[in-house]
């Protein structure tokens, strides 16, 4: 079942729209304070699309990450206890919350850089940072090498793929597709 080949076909089409930029940014701002979805996910097709902007499309990426993990930041250090942790609560993320803690006292500001280069939810640990009043300059300095390394990586592997990648991806993107939900249902079994 070809499902994924028209939501690929979609995203290349919309990377190419003039408001894409705008909308990365505002996507990877919301994905370091709430939101689920890595703005991976918008940054490889807008680079596919446009590989004379990958740097550009890095940069913007970054600096809206950075800018959404200070807002995450001073979310934790102000108001963590009033209305943060009721959200947690009720979206049963305080176990990850305490988790992330647990590596903030392992790691210290190494856990920063970590997740924001990583696929863990960079947003928990923007969020504990601040409620654990970690020091601003050094958060800062994780925040933006872990997350520029990352992005940078991401557009540099996607550019220097660049046409043939693009066809590769688009004859396999059902069954990439497919092994990724595949994976999400294992990994949630697994975890739970």
């Amino acid at each position: 079942m070809k499902i994924f080949t028209p939501l690929y076909n979609w995203t290349m089409r919309w990377a190419e729209h003039k408001f894409a930029p705008m909308m990365l940014a505002i996507l990877t701002f919301a994905e370091s304070v709430f939101f689920p979805i890595p703005p991976d996910v918008l940054l490889a097709p807008m680079v596919l699309s446009k590989p004379e902007r990958a740097w550009r499309l890095a940069t913007l990426t970054t600096v809206s990450s950075v800018i959404g993990g200070v807002v995450g930041y001073l979310l934790g250090y102000l108001l963590f206890e009033p209305v943060i942790q009721p959200i947690l609560i009720d979206f049963n993320y305080m176990d990850k919350f305490n988790h992330a803690m647990d590596w903030f006292k392992e790691y210290g500001v190494w856990v920063v850089f970590i997740a924001g280069f990583s696929p863990i939810p960079y947003k928990v640990f923007t969020l504990s940072a601040g409620f654990l009043q970690m020091l601003f300059i050094p958060f800062l300095i994780a925040s933006t090498v872990g997350r520029g390394l990352r992005f940078f990586l991401v557009a540099g592997l996607i550019k220097a793929g660049g046409k043939p990648m693009e066809t590769k991806i688009r004859e396999s993107v059902d069954l990439i597709g497919w092994v990724i939900v595949f994976l999400i249902i294992a990994l949630y079994f697994i975890i739970n």
